[in-house]
């Protein structure tokens, strides 16, 4: 592969320089969060965080850990810079979006640090194409402070469990309710569209089910059109993990796994609408 590691031209070294034999395992992770145009960037030794963010009510995160680049290096603690997804996307899709049986798009992204494009080098077939993309100053992320001793409740599904409700529900509905409880229902989806109400219900012990920890009962809504980017991870992925915290803001985990068998993550957060009272029960 052409694209070895080379100090740019002045010297100066990189803060940040990865590589990838697949670019596809690259940018199929970010189609996962494309629902805005510009994104942040932050690297640190651990891997490649990408934060897509909306009307401060919804945020995305494709984590891309370090082992699935063939180089990942790091030259400062964290590497941070926002950038036009967008544009990235149809970079790294130069050549296509698939390529002939036994090709792949090879990768190589080099940065200089604040102020310097991101840089891309991108091979196919012999075929090198270079891409520079202007960054920007990082945005202040949302802090949802999701940790792990502040969730209340959590499931693990099977993907295709969520994908099927998806599909049953009635999306003209604004919002989506989900109630978890330690008790029956134990996990019920809620639409209030057009048609009027649905229900999916999902016993702790489905087949479908591959963890249950609801410490007690939580209704709450979340509006569709906040969720429905999150499909796009949804359709990619092979199971999800459903959280929520004591104010009811929820995480959607979702684990993919790329054509080589390795295992990322997109995780998705969202704010509850409303408060539900239990006269609306």
């Amino acid at each position: 592969m052409p694209l070895s590691a080379q100090p740019p031209p002045n010297g100066e070294p990189y803060v940040l320089a990865a590589s990838l034999d697949n670019a596809r395992h690259l940018s199929s992770l970010l189609r996962a969060v494309h629902f805005q145009d510009h994104a942040t960037c932050f690297a640190t030794a651990n891997g490649l965080r990408v934060t897509v963010e909306d009307a401060k009510c919804i945020q995305a995160n494709a984590f891309i850990q370090a082992e699935i680049f063939q180089e990942f290096a790091v030259q400062e603690e964290s590497v941070t810079f926002r950038i036009n997804l967008s544009v990235l996307l149809d970079c790294l899709t130069i050549f296509g979006t698939s390529s002939l049986p036994g090709t792949s798009t090879a990768l190589r992204m080099c940065y200089r640090g604040y102020g310097y494009p991101l840089m891309l080098f991108l091979e196919e077939g012999g075929v090198v194409t270079v891409c520079k993309i202007n960054t920007q100053e990082p945005d202040e992320l949302l802090d949802f402070d999701f940790c792990s001793t502040k969730v209340v409740n959590k499931i693990i599904l099977q993907s295709e469990g969520l994908r099927e409700a998806f599909a049953e529900l009635d999306m003209t509905s604004e919002v989506l309710q989900i109630t978890m409880s330690p008790d029956k229902p134990y996990f019920r989806l809620s639409t209030f569209g057009n048609a009027g109400s649905a229900h999916l219900d999902y016993p702790k012990d489905s087949d479908l089910m591959e963890a249950f920890h609801c410490n007690q009962t939580q209704t709450n809504r979340y509006k569709i059109s906040l969720l429905k980017p999150s499909t796009k991870a949804l359709a990619l992925s092979c199971k999800v993990s459903i959280r929520t915290d004591a104010q009811g803001f929820l995480s959607l985990q979702y684990m993919i796994r790329n054509e080589d068998g390795q295992i990322c993550f997109v995780e998705y957060y969202c704010c509850p609408d409303e408060d539900i009272t239990e006269a609306e029960l």
